[in-house]
């Protein structure tokens, strides 16, 4: 039985998992914004500690790749790669967006071949990360920036019904009238949506190079110079 530890920061939400060939045996979530790097070790002895188990006991770490907050993901992967050196255990990395469309599957409960999921992490202005699944969670569309507007996803909503979820969806919910659209804001990654993925990848030893590894960031991080240094304050 193969015990993985899950980590989830890409948004504001942050939460951690364990689960065995049995599903999940503990879950933990915090929902305070900018306190992951206080918090993420918490939430792991918790769930650690409700499993029953040791640490020595993990045979893999899974985490959420991206798209996502930058500093979020930084959190999220340093950590994992901390307890994967430790441990000498692999990493696997999850898409963040993959993880939403599981969620909204489950609480989706009109299931039919001809809907797409439509997860979307909110970015700048009218802008979106997104990407399409199929009622399989096969892939259709790659995960991009998208920015909003009244043609957006035109293409598939012409024959499919899209659920959009997530964070990003209430741009679309505001921009597209079409009878085909459905929303799910709700919808946000979770350490407990890691899990199914987690384990295909871990029984086909998809796994990580720990040194290497970055998180998908999808756009360049920009540092940006606060206002009161740009106009001469201390």
């Amino acid at each position: 039985m193969a015990f993985i530890l899950h980590i989830e920061t890409s948004t504001e939400i942050c939460s951690a998992a364990i689960s065995s060939s049995e599903g999940v045996l503990a879950f933990k979530e915090h929902f305070i914004e900018r306190s992951h790097a206080a918090i993420l070790t918490s939430l792991i002895e918790e769930v650690i500690a409700e499993s029953n188990i040791d640490f020595t006991n993990l045979h893999a770490v899974a985490v959420s790749k991206g798209p996502g907050s930058y500093t979020g993901l930084r959190i999220g992967v340093s950590t994992a790669k901390g307890i994967c050196y430790a441990l000498n255990i692999p990493l696997i990395a999850v898409d963040t967006l993959l993880i939403m469309a599981e969620m909204a599957q489950e609480k989706y409960n009109l299931p039919s071949e001809d809907v797409l999921f439509v997860p979307m992490i909110d970015a700048r202005r009218m802008e979106v990360y997104s990407a399409i699944y199929d009622s399989s969670l096969n892939i259709v569309e790659n995960v991009k920036a998208n920015i909003i507007d009244e043609n957006s996803f035109a293409e598939f909503l012409n024959k499919n019904r899209l659920v959009f979820c997530g964070s990003g969806s209430d741009k679309c919910k505001e921009t597209l009238q079409n009878p085909n659209a459905y929303f799910l804001p709700e919808i946000f990654p979770s350490a407990k949506y890691m899990v199914s993925q987690a384990n295909i990848k871990f029984n086909d030893k998809e796994f990580e190079d720990v040194a290497y590894f970055e998180p998908y960031y999808l756009k360049d991080f920009i540092a940006t110079v606060p206002k009161n240094k740009v106009l001469g304050g201390k």
